[in-house]
Parts: C-alpha cells; sequence; structure tokens
C-alpha cells in the first residue's frame, strides 16, 4: 500500500465518513425543519400582532373619540349656558366640575390682536391649589400656549398637551365657536388625562399611545413623556400615520427613535378629530420571544440528538470498521506475497461473507501464484501471466520483433569430458546466468536448444525499444561470463565461450502446437537469419554478430566493426553483418575487434575453406 493510501486511511476511515454522512444529513435535516418551522410560527406569530395592533387601536381610537365627543358636548352646553345667565357663573362651576372631577378648566376666548383674551371661564381650583403657586394664574398656561389655539379662530379644531411644567398630565381641547355679538371666539377645555390614560397602559408586548396632529405625544403609559412635551413626528410610525391618506394603517419591521437596533410592528389609527390618532406599537423582540424560545429549545435538542446519533454510529462503526480493518491489513499482507492470510469474521453479515471470501481469495491466490512459480520456470513469467489470464489461444500474430541466438563454443568436446550429471549441473549454472541478462534486458526466454539460448525483445511484450534492448542482453551475457569464468579452468570446470548472433524483423509469435500441447514461440524468415547469422561467429572471430536490419535500428547507440558480405542459405542476396564492440556512451568500450577478442579470450580465425566440409554448407564469405 503507498504511503498516500495509508494517509488518506489514517484520516478518512469509513467511521469518519459514516459519522460525517449520518450525523451531516441529520443535522441539515433538523436544522431544515427547525427552520421552516420557525418561519412559519414567526409569521403567524407576525400576522397575529399586527391584527392584535390594529384591533387595539381601533378600539381605543373609539373610546377616545367617545370621551373627546363628549366632553365637546358638555363644552357647548356650557357654553350655552353661560350665555343665558351669567350671574349664575358659581352654579354653573359647580355642576361642571362636580359632574367630571377631570376637569381643570372650561373657557370662553377671543382673540385680541395678538392675544387670547377671556370672556367667561371656569377652573377647578382643586387641580390650580396642587399645580399652582399663589402668584400663578391657569389663565397663564392658555397665553403660554396661545399658539397652539390660534387656528381654532380659523375654523380648526385643536388637541394639544400643556403638560410641561406640571405636576399632573392635561391636554387641551380647542373648537371654534359662535357667540351672540358675532364675535370670533372659541371655547377651551382642559381636563386631566386621569380621564382616559387607563386606555394607554401598556398591555403585553404592546405600548399604545395618543398623538395630535403635530406628532406631539397626549396620552402615553410612561407618564414623564407626556409630561416633557415630546413631540415623535420624526418616528416612522407616526410619519406614516400624519402623512397617511388612510385612516388606519400598519408599519412593520422600524426602528424607532432613540431604540436602535430594535425593531417594531406598529398600526395606528386616526380618530377623526384635530388629525390625532392613536399607535400602537409592540417590540418585535418581545413579540417573538416564545418563537426564539421554541427556536432555542430545539436547537438543544438538535445538539443532543446529534451527540446521541454520533454516540451510537460511533459504536456501530467501531464495530462494523474493525472487520473492514482487518480486511485492510489481510490486503497489506497479499500486496507483500502472504497469500495464507487467516481471518475470522465476528459477525455473521455481508462483512463477514466478504471476510470469508477472502480468505478463499488469498488462498487461491497461494495457488496460483505457485502455478505461476512452476509455470514461470518453464516459460517467460509475462508468457505464464498470460497464459494464466487466458489470453493466449492456439495461432498467432505478426510482430517486428528481435530475435536472439547462442550456443556455446566446443560444447561437445567440454561434455565429452563431463558426467552426465556434470552436464546437467554445469549447464544450468551457465543457464541461470544467461536467463538472468535476458530477463534483466526485457527479454523472453523462448527455449533452450541444448547448449543453445533462443530468445525474443518485443514478441510476447513491446517496450518500444527491444533492438536495444535485445543487444544490451548480449553485452550482458559477454561482461557475466568474464565473471563466471572466473576461477575456471581444466576440464571439470572449462572456460565457457559463446557465440550470439541477433535479427530484427517480422515473425508469427504466438502458441504454437496442437490444443494438448503449446509452445509460445516465434517463427519466420527472421528467425532462420538469427540464427545463421549466430553460426557465423566462429568463422569470423567474434562473439556478438548483429544483421544489417538490426544494426539500421541501433547504429546511433552501439559502437560496431561491420564484417565482410556474406551469402547464407535461404538467402539470395547478400548479407552485410556487424560485430558488437560495445555502446557509445560506455567508457569502457572495446576499440575495435582485436580489443574485443583479447577481452573474452578469442582467437584472431585463421583462413580456410568456406563452411564445414563434414557439415551441410549454411554460409558463404564473400569478397
Amino acid at each position: 500500500m503507498s504511503n498516500t493510501a495509508k494517509f488518506q486511511l489514517s484520516f478518512f476511515t469509513i467511521r469518519l465518513k459514516l459519522i460525517s454522512i449520518i450525523s451531516g444529513i441529520l443535522l441539515l435535516s433538523v436544522i431544515g425543519i427547525i427552520f421552516i418551522a420557525t418561519y412559519f410560527f414567526k409569521n403567524d406569530t407576525e400576522l397575529r400582532v399586527e391584527e392584535y395592533n390594529n384591533k387595539l387601536s381601533e378600539i381605543i381610537g373609539i373610546k377616545v373619540r367617545t370621551d373627546i365627543d363628549s366632553t365637546i358636548d358638555k363644552m357647548k352646553i356650557l357654553a350655552s349656558s353661560s350665555e343665558k345667565d351669567k350671574s349664575s357663573k358659581s352654579n354653573l362651576s359647580e355642576q361642571f366640575f362636580n359632574a367630571d372631577e377631570n376637569l381643570v378648566l372650561f373657557g370662553i376666548f377671543i382673540k385680541s390682536e395678538n392675544e387670547i383674551k377671556q370672556k367667561f371661564f371656569l377652573s377647578n381650583k382643586n387641580f390650580i391649589k396642587e399645580n399652582f403657586t399663589e402668584d400663578q394664574n391657569i389663565l397663564n398656561l392658555i397665553q403660554k400656549n396661545k399658539e397652539e389655539f390660534f387656528p381654532s379662530f380659523n375654523s380648526e379644531s385643536v388637541i394639544t398637551n400643556l403638560s410641561v411644567g406640571l405636576k399632573s398630565p392635561v391636554i387641551a381641547i380647542s373648537i371654534p365657536h359662535k357667540n351672540n355679538y358675532d364675535e370670533k371666539s372659541v371655547l377651551i377645555c382642559i381636563f386631566k388625562l386621569e380621564k382616559i390614560i387607563n386606555a394607554f397602559k401598556t398591555t403585553g408586548f404592546t405600548s399604545t399611545y395618543f398623538i395630535n396632529g403635530k406628532g406631539l405625544v397626549l396620552a402615553h403609559p410612561d407618564g414623564k413623556i407626556v409630561l416633557a412635551g415630546t413631540n415623535l413626528s420624526e418616528s416612522p410610525i407616526v410619519k406614516a400615520m400624519l402623512t397617511s391618506t388612510l385612516d388606519n394603517g400598519l408599519k412593520t419591521h422600524y426602528e424607532e427613535i432613540g431604540k436602535e437596533g430594535k425593531k417594531f410592528i406598529g398600526s395606528f389609527k386616526q380618530i377623526g378629530f384635530a388629525g390625532a390618532g392613536v399607535i400602537s406599537a409592540a417590540d418585535e423582540d418581545v413579540a417573538f420571544r416564545e418563537v426564539y424560545n421554541i427556536q432555542r429549545r430545539n436547537t438543544y435538542i438538535l445538539i443532543i440528538t446529534l451527540l446521541s446519533a454520533i454516540l451510537i454510529i460511533f459504536i456501530f462503526a467501531t464495530s462494523f470498521t474493525e472487520n473492514i480493518l482487518n480486511l485492510v491489513k489481510g490486503t497489506e499482507e497479499i500486496e507483500k506475497g502472504n497469500y495464507n492470510v487467516e481471518l475470522k469474521p465476528k459477525n455473521k453479515d455481508e462483512v463477514g461473507l466478504l471476510t470469508n471470501s477472502f480468505v478463499s481469495m488469498g488462498k487461491g491466490l497461494a495457488e496460483r501464484e505457485k502455478v505461476k512459480d512452476a509455470l514461470g520456470r518453464f516459460v517467460n513469467k509475462e508468457v505464464a501471466e498470460m497464459v494464466l489470464k487466458g489470453e493466449l489461444k492456439l495461432g498467432g500474430e505478426r510482430k517486428n520483433c528481435a530475435i536472439f541466438f547462442s550456443d556455446i563454443r566446443s560444447f561437445t568436446a567440454i561434455s565429452e569430458k563431463l558426467e552426465p550429471e556434470e552436464v546437467v549441473e554445469f549447464l544450468n549454472a551457465y543457464m541461470t546466468e544467461m536467463v538472468k541478462c535476458v530477463n534483466d534486458s526485457h527479454g523472453t526466454v523462448d527455449k533452450f536448444i541444448g547448449d543453445a539460448v533462443m530468445a525474443t525483445w518485443g514478441a510476447a511484450f513491446s517496450r518500444g525499444n527491444d533492438a536495444e534492448n535485445a543487444v544490451n542482453g548480449a553485452l550482458a551475457m559477454r561482461k557475466i561470463l568474464l565473471q563466471f569464468n572466473i576461477g575456471r579452468g581444466g576440464d571439470k570446470k572449462p572456460i565457457i565461450k559463446i557465440g550470439s548472433g541477433l535479427n530484427f524483423g517480422p515473425v508469427i509469435a504466438g502458441q504454437i502446437g496442437s490444443s494438448d500441447k503449446m509452445e509460445y514461440t516465434v517463427i519466420g524468415d527472421a528467425v532462420n537469419l538469427a540464427s545463421r547469422v549466430e553460426s557465423l561467429n566462429k568463422p569470423f572471430g567474434t562473439d556478438i554478430l548483429i544483421s544489417a536490419d538490426l544494426y539500421e535500428q541501433v547504429k546511433d547507440i552501439f559502437k560496431v566493426e561491420k564484417m565482410k558480405a556474406i551469402k547464407v542459405k535461404g538467402k539470395e542476396a547478400p548479407q552485410i553483418i556487424y560485430a558488437v564492440l560495445g555502446r557509445f556512451d560506455d567508457p569502457d568500450c572495446p576499440k575495435d575487434l582485436k580489443a574485443v577478442r583479447k577481452l573474452v579470450g578469442i582467437e584472431e580465425p585463421k583462413e580456410s575453406k568456406d563452411g564445414d566440409e563434414e557439415k551441410e554448407v549454411k554460409y558463404e564469405i564473400l569478397e
């Protein structure tokens, strides 16, 4: 297993995936439910608050208008009575103030230049004693606020706050009046707020207050605001009322003056007198408190549920992943080549079944490896792998590859001096070294023919530089033989010298034989030429010869020496062959063929007839 795979296994295991995925699904689901429930609950609460505010402002507005209308009726009756009988002023005062203790002053006033003068007035002596000193006059209160009453002389009704500087809040109503003298006069009535203040006490989360057409507070749950003569004309809800063409309205999510960061839901109801109106406003934080409480409780439930789920999943995942981790360890052992893995499933579920199957697979791989190892002793490992996979079938395919033949010089004479067992032992030691050279250069040993070795590069599997690999393999054999011969000499341990011939060309590669007995090999004219080239090493006094076709593939890589042209059996045209000296990039590469002969111990050939008189003539050296 690679380091990357191990890193991922350590930090992103199945246990973590299970906890993450299931917890994530649970978290998203519950959060979604909380969000949706909160959203609809909040919307429903907001609608109820709006509806409640509308009804509250309307009901209080009706009550306030009723009280004002009642007061105005009393004002008109008193004005009529006073004009009929001015001498009965004390009786009128007693009747007026005894009937309603909240009344403070009533009078008929006229405008003289820029002043207001009383023609007739009655006052509540008890209120005056409580709120004024002996040297103060309640009429001064009217003169002080005369600008507020001037519109009544132009046929407008006025309602205003006169509480500033007093101990008790009072408001004044001013309406136009026609007297018997055709003078412009007004009726002014001042009364205490106790008459209507109870209607404006805070109820639950809603605060209700009364303002006039200029935004001046007339009645408020907080008496200090009334006594201070606060003007709320800049308040968003008050602005909405003062500018509205309708007698009622609604404004939501606005910030009140002096209460930044807080949102309000407000509604208004104009009472139809002097532009005054009733406003009901609810603090959203208070109105939605239960919504937020439910949301908070649901969040606590979410956390508890999530932690419980994680704990349960962790326990389950630990049991589940323990078997998986055992399988991972078993996989690592198989990756190392230890196929006999002993794993015992702890649960009788799919993972347990997988564990049993895994153990059976390991045993099967062990058997397969034994077969492959045994088969690899008779054929190349790559071919053995193809056989086990069923990729080799009877027949072959056309390929370009490098073909190699080699044999031991004077093998017959050597074997005559050895016992058969010694010949086999000697050949096995020699062949082991030669096969290693072929395998290390990515070649495939095709077969052993007595002391001869036939190998190919690019038949079973091509690496793209098969010609170069083939020559590298032959040069490796030269080097290995020099080491192999160290300490050898004599009849029992003769010095080994070989000749190698290589060619490159088209062949038919595949399974040759029958369905009962097959052999993976290559056949074709290129194979025959490689065999002929190998046989020329003795007359030319060389150890590695290559054909012209192979030379064209490697001429820029290897240093060679051109030999005399030859004519071989089966070829009408003369053939050019080359003796391989070594690689151009090898600093120890022999300078010429004479140096090669000295290196490997080959004598320079003597002049003789072409071929061997006792054997079939397979070549002819041309001048």
